[in-house]
């Protein structure tokens, strides 16, 4: 069997607020071969660390990173309070791009990054791809895009390693030839629908795999890397499979 990439969502966000340095930190002293992260910009043009686009779900603010400096955008509290109550409140802030790559690069230079543009102008590409390759780790990145524009940008600019959504999932979709892997959630690696993107021969990333269950059957559909919320119980099974 060839070998099955690890990558932590948003870190180990099951058990840390997501998309934190406290999540990737520990993700990755777990032992995962990589990491999924969202980029915005802020107002000023600094690459931020977010899901949402909107801080209200994790910080309880309800504002727009996309409208705010970075100097505002450091003062809120993505603790997640109404998953995690107050045990991280206070103790955690939204980190730029370069601090997590400041992270990794300490951690391990040679770690593998999911890179997902969640702004999808050729602006937040540039700015994230230059971060990437100062960094030193653009060629150890897979980019991630709900936007078949932004997938195509990256791949014609950049010549840079892409994976994509099925067709239904994504904005501006053209067709897969600028995908060089695809990802399937969970939802539809159980469905009947699945072997329709397996027939395409790109490398498959599933998502995400947090019980024994669905790491078993991410494995048996042939998955190249698997993503967990939780990454332990999938880091224990890829582990006694190696």
């Amino acid at each position: 069997m060839e070998r099955i990439y690890v990558e932590g969502h948003r870190g180990a966000c099951a058990l840390y607020p997501e998309n934190t340095l406290i999540s990737y930190q520990k993700a990755m002293e777990m032992g995962v071969d990589a990491i999924e992260f969202d980029v915005w910009l802020s107002k000023d043009k600094v690459p931020v660390i977010m899901h949402d686009s909107n801080a209200l779900r994790t910080c309880g603010v309800n504002v727009d990173l996309r409208e705010m400096t970075l100097e505002e955008i450091k003062k809120l509290d993505p603790c997640c309070e109404s998953k995690f109550g107050d045990r991280f409140k206070g103790k955690v802030e939204v980190p730029t791009l370069y601090e997590l790559l400041e992270l990794a690069k300490r951690i391990n230079p040679e770690f593998k990054l999911g890179v997902e543009i969640k702004q999808y102008t050729e602006e937040t590409v540039d700015i994230t791809v230059k971060a990437l390759k100062e960094y030193g780790f653009y060629e150890n990145c897979w980019f991630y895009a709900f936007n078949g524009r932004i997938i195509r940008y990256l791949k014609e600019r950049y010549g840079a390693r892409t994976m994509g959504y099925p067709d239904f999932q994504m904005k501006e979709f053209e067709n897969y030839d600028y995908y060089d892997e695809i990802g399937l959630s969970m939802s539809i690696v159980r469905s009947e629908i699945c072997d329709v993107y397996l027939t395409k021969g790109l490398p498959i990333h599933m998502y995400c795999a947090d019980t024994e269950e669905d790491v078993n059957l991410c494995i048996q559909k042939g998955a190249s890397l698997i993503t967990a919320n939780d990454p332990r119980a999938l880091l224990r099974i890829i582990k006694d499979t190696e």
